[in-house]
């Protein structure tokens, strides 16, 4: 049950990104570092403990692409995560799409996947690539939907959020699985809590505690 679904993006894809980049002189780079009590991923804490991770990321005219990394959950270690996408905004209308792929060079003991579908054996490591997901987002005002679509199989994920103000409440859904939903408090742009509950379990194989999440993000320009 706790081993996810992947997301991030192929070198291949960030190759053939740079065909459309413009001069450099105009492009951003941001940065960023994190932590969490846990490793909150769609509805379930993936054990592991407390977490910490580091974000790169460069966008030129909408489109974007950068390089995640995490101290990882309980089950496949240590991860980097490779993305590229194109997103922007027309009035209150805003859209984004993008395609991840998730590496895990030393994966830990592995024996299902989320929806109890049994892996034959752990594999030494995962490379750019062989997770991935495609990510769509169209929202307008302060609702936003989003679709996830695993590459290789038919795992799909969905959320449907709304932010007022410092909250967030978010609503999601795992296909054939679980669902959940999320209660997010901002106190502001870097310490946020999160209460999340498991609301609906198809197979009943899911605990369904509440999880409450602490997280803090430090932006480095």
């Amino acid at each position: 049950m706790k081993m996810k679904q992947k997301l991030i993006a192929s070198a291949i894809a960030l190759s053939s990104l740079a065909g459309f980049a413009v001069p450099a002189a105009h492009a951003e780079v941001s940065a960023a570092i994190g932590a969490g009590n846990m490793y909150y991923w769609r509805g379930f804490d993936l054990g592991g403990g407390a977490s910490v991770w580091g974000d790169l990321k460069f966008s030129e005219s909408g489109f974007y692409t950068g390089i995640w990394a995490g101290s990882g959950d309980g089950t496949m270690g240590q991860e980097y995560d490779l993305y590229v996408g194109y997103g922007g905004a027309v009035g209150d209308f805003k859209y984004d799409l993008s395609y991840w792929t998730y590496s895990y060079p030393k994966p830990k003991s592995v024996t299902t996947y989320l929806a109890g579908v049994p892996m034959d054996e752990t594999p030494a490591s995962l490379s750019p690539g062989d997770l991935a997901e495609v990510v769509g987002m169209i929202g307008y005002g302060p609702v936003a939907f989003t679709y996830y679509d695993d590459v290789d199989s038919d795992y799909t994920y969905m959320t449907l959020a709304a932010t007022f103000g410092s909250f967030t409440g978010k609503y999601g859904k795992h296909k054939d699985a679980a669902s959940h939903i999320d209660l997010t408090y901002a106190y502001n742009d870097k310490l946020s809590f999160t209460l999340g509950k498991i609301v609906d379990d198809v197979d009943g194989t899911v605990a369904d505690e509440v999880n409450f999440v602490v997280g803090f993000t430090l932006p480095i320009k």
